[in-house]
């Protein structure tokens, strides 16, 4: 199966630009030829396609095909994680992989680990200084910048679909996230449980919880 995405530049030409990138920034003994990649490209290309269909905005779907543009900072982003985790999931070179993930942080500050299993749709919206670990994770995720999810004391969150975190919002250790909540801005979940159809703001000390009475408008459902 083909990828219908208007992309502005030929899979080959993603493939090189990713292999170029990486030799730049990490001149070391292991280079990465574009070979190395084209075997990862189409199931990611494939699997942006189908993300990208789902978001509601002219830049990622135009009303009958997804628009992939690698001058297009988030998708970029968005595409760097699709191509390190589709590289690794089919056993290619591990230093590929590792340098795509370590490209992403270089270019956008954003640090989603090649192993990290996001969901079949989500976004990522100026992902400086965004982290997002070993959660679990569920579709229509949208993530702002500075956000993080990870672990306390070894413990990683679980969320719902249609989660959205906020600038600066973090879910941390022991958490599940119902369905359609939001982290506010600046806000921190710590090892608790939040259920669905709810706005969570502030922290484990001072904190407030407000119906969600919509979902958010951006997806296509």
């Amino acid at each position: 199966m083909i990828a219908r995405v208007h992309s502005s530049l030929t899979p080959d030409g993603l493939a090189a630009l990713v292999a170029n990138q990486v030799n730049a920034v990490y001149p070391d003994d292991q280079t990465v030829s574009p070979a190395d990649l084209m075997q990862a490209v189409k199931g990611a290309l494939l699997r942006l396609e189908h993300c990208f269909t789902h978001i509601r905005n002219k830049y990622f779907f135009d009303g009958s095909q997804a628009i992939f543009d690698h001058l297009h900072g988030d998708q970029y982003a968005m595409w760097l994680y699709f191509l390190s985790n589709e590289l690794f999931k089919i056993n290619g070179p591990l230093h590929a992989c590792k340098k795509i993930f370590l490209l992403n942080k270089t270019l956008h500050g954003c640090d989603v680990f090649y192993e990290i299993e996001l969901p079949s749709v989500f976004l990522l919206v100026h992902p400086l200084g965004t982290v997002l670990g070993r959660g679990q994770y569920a579709d229509y995720l949208l993530v702002y910048q500075r956000c993080g999810v990870g672990s306390n004391h070894d413990i990683f969150p679980s969320l719902g679909e249609h989660v959205t975190l906020r600038p600066g919002s973090a879910i941390l250790g022991n958490s599940t996230v119902g369905d359609n909540c939001t982290i506010a801005a600046e806000s921190l979940l710590l090892d608790q449980n939040l259920s669905s159809n709810k706005v969570y703001i502030g922290n484990p000390r001072d904190q407030m919880i407000r119906p969600k009475l919509s979902k958010e408008s951006l997806w296509r459902t």
